[in-house]
Formats: C-alpha cells, structure tokens, sequence
C-alpha cells in the first residue's frame, strides 16, 4: 500500500472538517429537547471495572469530556492479598433529543501512565490516588498512600512534566511527603481549588481525622511537600468523635466518608460546603447514596454540559461483583 506523504495528509486533515461540516448539513438535524444533560438519580454500577475483589479508592486522573480515564486500588491481581493502583476509563453520553443517558466503563491502558503506575505500586497495599496539576510549577503530580516498613501508611508523590505528542517525559519518584508523614498512618490527600491548602487523613491522635496545612509562602509543589514535618490542623466542623477520612474537595466542596452515629449503617457519604472562610456542618448524601453498609472514599465530578454533578465511590453492599465494588450517580448539592 502507498504511503501517504505528509503534504497529502495536511490537506486531508485541513479538508477533513469541511467534509463533516458538509455532510452533516445535508443530514436531517434532531431536534434539541435537552439543552443540557443530567447525571441519573440511578446508582449504576461500574461493571467494566468492577471484579471479584475489593475495587475502592477511585480517582479521576484526566477530564476529555464525557472520556475520563480512572485509577483505583484493587487487590485482584494478588487475589485479595494486597492493593495495587490499576487504570480504567468511563465514558458517558447524553442524547438532546430523547434525554437518555449513556455510561460504560472498561479497564485499559496508556503508554506512560503504565509505566508511572508500575514504579507507584509496592509490594504492600498502594490507595488513594489523587491526581493534580499544579499551577505553582507546571507539572502533573500523583499522589497516593503506600504501606511503609512499620505497616503504617506513608503518603508519596511523583511528577512530571505535562505529556505532549511530541515526546513522553520522564517521571520522577515515589517520594515521600516529608510534610505530613507522621509515624502513623497517614492518607488521602487533596488539594483546595486555590492549592495553597492540603487535606489529608491521619490517625496520629487515634481514630481518623481530617488535617490540614497552608503554605507559607509560593513555591513548587514538590519543595512544598518536601519541607520538614508540619503537625497540621484538624478541620473544625468536619471531625466527629468516630472515623472522618478521604477528603475530595471540588471548588467549594468537600466530601468524605465516616462512621458517626446518624448514618444509615457503617461508613457514609457526607459533604460540606466552604463559606465565609469556613467550612459548614456536614450533611449526610441520604439513603439514595448510603445504604446499611459501608460506603467510602467518593470523588465528585461535573460536565458544563450538565446540570448536576455526578459522584464516584466504592461500597460493599449487596449485588456487585464481590467486596468492594465502584459506582457512579448523579448528585445535587446546593452551594
């Protein structure tokens, strides 16, 4: 077969849109009944990430749209023996003219993020993966907790440089957050909107609480989380006397898992809303997100196509796969 040389392809792809444009022209248009979408009340299971195992820790590691690729702890691959960061992707749709709403998920790959997530796991449990670009240096961070030689968990991170067509860059790490390991078990980090405040979990006073530290002064990220340990702040109005852990903030909310009395059985969602410099009391996402059992670590997303936000989290209630296993629903929350 003929190569095609690369003036011809230049032309193909400077025709390419026109042709579409031309085509679709002559198309019969579909009325447009839904000027935005909505993410489904309905709970939907992940099923094509989803196995046999326990499948929790999600984190949303790149927004294209309705693509978005996922990275979560399971402990398939050692058939429950230990927690290892694997990758996956959804992808969701909704259809203007009848309303219907589209989800499917599927494990896949990438030819850098494998090998990011191939230097990430340990031999131990690896969780909650958390995914930030950082606009104090311009680089691309993940985050995630390891098992350490005391069988506590130590918070990590590894950067690098963004991805381009041209090149694939090289990664740096696991390296320890000096800054907020503890001695005891420390998780679950995430970053406020402006990124000069960081959450995380810790069970350095016994149960686990939400902590935070501000930055002191502008600096790279990386020298940030690298600076001497800093005891950090218990969140006011968030913690209880039970177990507050996995922080997610989106814009001005917070949500996260507990096991306070009021719940609806084990852990539940929960989430607070930042206001006049503080954060308000948490609410309880209710018996259509909760249920008897335990709910844990959720994210939240949204779509400028849509009207609401949608929520990621993982639970052990019946009719999954088996363990822990993830879902997905629409969610409102009132600013």
């Amino acid at each position: 077969m003929k190569k095609l040389s690369q003036k011809t392809i230049g032309i193909m792809a400077f025709l390419v849109p026109f042709l579409l444009l031309y085509v679709s022209s002559c198309k019969k248009v579909d009325p447009i009944n839904y000027p935005r979408g909505t993410f489904p009340d309905s709970t939907i299971s992940l099923a094509g990430l989803n196995s046999a195992y326990d499948d929790y820790n999600v984190d949303i590691f790149n927004h294209m749209g309705g693509y978005n690729f996922i990275l979560f702890s399971t402990n398939r691959e050692s058939a429950g023996e230990h927690f290892d960061l694997i990758m996956g992707a959804i992808t969701y749709s909704f259809n203007q003219t009848n309303g219907i709403f589209g989800l499917c998920s599927e494990i896949t790959g990438h030819v850098f993020l494998d090998d990011v997530l191939r230097a990430a796991n340990t031999p131990g449990d690896d969780l909650g993966p958390y995914s930030l670009f950082s606009t104090s240096d311009g680089n691309e961070y993940l985050f995630l907790s390891s098992m350490n030689e005391e069988d506590n968990l130590d918070l990590y991170y590894m950067y690098n440089q963004p991805i381009t067509d041209i090149a694939l860059p090289p990664f740096y790490g696991p390296l320890p957050v000096t800054l907020l390991n503890s001695g005891s078990n420390d998780a679950y980090i995430c970053f406020n909107t402006s990124q000069d405040t960081v959450y995380y979990t810790s069970d350095r006073e016994g149960n686990f609480n939400i902590y935070f530290n501000g930055k002191s002064s502008p600096k790279a990220l990386s020298a940030w989380m690298s600076e001497e340990y800093s005891e950090g702040t218990k969140v006011d109005g968030i913690n209880s006397s039970a177990n507050d852990k996995c922080p997610f903030i989106l814009k001005n909310i917070m949500v996260f898992t507990s096991d306070r009395d009021g719940g609806y059985g084990g852990y539940d969602l929960y989430y607070s809303v930042f206001e006049n410099g503080e954060w308000g009391a948490p609410v309880n996402f209710g018996p259509d997100v909760n249920s008897p059992y335990n709910e844990y670590r959720p994210v939240i997303g949204f779509h400028e196509g849509f009207t609401n936000n949608y929520i990621i989290f993982s639970s052990d209630r019946p009719g999954g796969k088996g363990g822990y296993d993830l879902y997905f629903k629409g969610v409102t929350i009132p600013d």
